[in-house]
């Protein structure tokens, strides 16, 4: 495996070295668990080469966020890097990135302002700022992204769309803890009280899926018995309890093969999401 970090340096052992090979990617902000290893693993079945990047992103973080403590893992990340056969390793420090006047990336008005959006105002601008500039250095035959952010998913998937990029967007399932707990860097904040209480989350969308093949098609009744789990787990801080369509459009009718079940809650300060596919 090796490690870069600086763009150009990337470029050209990737133009010099594979200029006709197929390119997987998986960004990263690091902290990598057992979900960022399946998305890894899926890139080594079905690419030549496989390049990892880790970069804490400051553009998408809010004021007050977690920026600052974001979990910071670089030796443990590297070894499970090298235990996956990761080609290039990309390691890149902020002024590699970005310099002081930028050009901007702005995310959809309708999209990128609902939901996460909503709750966090400009997040979305840096996510696709970072993504895009990640695509440019890497140019990825194939990038992977989890269904766990799901808002993300559909934004770069409508960016690439939309920019015409030449890439293909691979989503992956969420990849869960045996208690059914969505996998995230974010889960290191809780309590021991704080993570049984966020077992809630992942049982509340189980429950709701089960009541989706019994046949219930009531959106606000799916949001109602999700909430009422969440609430009967002494979760209080619920930002939202969303049914949508893949296009991130409400629904008040559940669509078979066409549907989203979202979650954000906030457990003491650290705010997770969750979601299932239908």
């Amino acid at each position: 495996m090796t490690i870069i970090t600086q763009a150009r340096s990337l470029q050209e052992n990737l133009k010099k070295n594979h200029k006709n090979s197929s390119v997987g990617f998986v960004p990263t902000m690091g902290a990598l668990h057992a979900g960022h290893k399946s998305l890894i693993e899926l890139s080594k079945k079905e690419n030549e080469i496989t390049v990892v990047s880790i970069f804490i992103n400051p553009t998408q973080f809010l004021a007050g966020e977690d920026f600052d403590k974001y979990p910071q893992k670089f030796e443990s990340d590297k070894k499970i890097c090298e235990l996956c056969k990761v080609d290039y390793l990309f390691y890149p420090q902020i002024d590699t990135i970005y310099t002081k006047d930028e050009v901007l990336i702005k995310a959809p008005s309708y999209k990128g302002f609902i939901l996460e959006g909503e709750n966090r105002p400009g997040h979305f601008d840096g996510m696709l700022q970072i993504v895009l500039k990640l695509f440019n250095i890497v140019h990825p035959t194939n990038a992977y992204f989890g269904k766990k952010d799901a808002q993300q998913l559909i934004l770069i998937k409508q960016m690439v769309k939309n920019l015409f990029l030449d890439i293909n967007i691979v989503e992956c399932d969420i990849i869960r803890e045996a208690n059914g707990l969505a996998l995230s860097s974010r889960n290191s904040y809780l309590s021991s009280i704080e993570y049984t209480q966020a077992l809630a989350i992942s049982r509340s969308l189980e429950r709701a899926a089960k009541a989706i093949a019994n046949g219930q098609r009531d959106a606000l009744a799916i949001q109602a018995l999700i909430k009422d789990i969440l609430t009967e787990a002494e979760i209080s801080n619920i930002e939202y309890i969303q049914v949508v369509n893949r296009d991130f459009e409400p629904l008040t009718t559940i669509e078979l093969k066409n549907t989203i079940l979202l979650i954000a809650v906030k457990i003491g300060t650290t705010r997770l999401i969750d979601n299932f596919w239908l």
